[in-house]
């Protein structure tokens, strides 16, 4: 019985792990942190029709967060505050004083030359009509026709 404990601590002294158990050694480094994290991918805001630029009822003008811009004549505001035509025309950017700063404001205007906000004093106010400008059409005399 000597002789296997002699033999058994000479094991022991030969490797200092034994008694402890196994010791796991790391097989791959620590990798650290990540501030930012990457994140989601962009949402695509911003301006999608430029000033002078023609539009049709249902084309998308801006994509915001917030109001950063507000809607003016022959535009509205989706719930996303998205802007967008209600008619066809020509876009048309401008500020108005608001309390005590200035207000950005995206309309549409029937005709290239016009200018926002519309004078309807002076101009009359705008006739557009569902699909027909009403200003397009000028009476014309009974005369004039023929009948068939």
């Amino acid at each position: 019985m000597s002789l296997s404990f002699l033999a058994r601590c000479c094991e022991t002294a030969r490797s200092p792990f034994s008694l402890l158990g196994s010791v796991r050694t790391a097989t791959k480094r620590a990798g650290g942190t990540v501030r930012n994290h990457g994140g989601s991918p962009g949402k695509r805001l911003g301006l999608k029709k430029f000033s002078d630029q023609h539009v049709i009822p249902g084309n998308i003008i801006v994509r915001q967060r917030g109001t950063q811009f507000h809607p003016g004549q022959n535009v509205r505001m989706g719930r996303d505050h998205t802007i967008y035509a209600t008619t066809p025309g020509f876009v048309r950017f401008y500020k108005q004083k608001w309390l005590r700063g200035d207000r950005k404001f995206i309309g549409v205007v029937l005709h290239r030359g016009e200018k926002l906000p519309r004078d309807e004093t002076a101009l009359g106010r705008s006739r557009y009509f569902g699909l027909v400008d009403l200003t397009a059409f000028t009476k014309s005399s009974p005369s004039s026709q023929t009948s068939a």
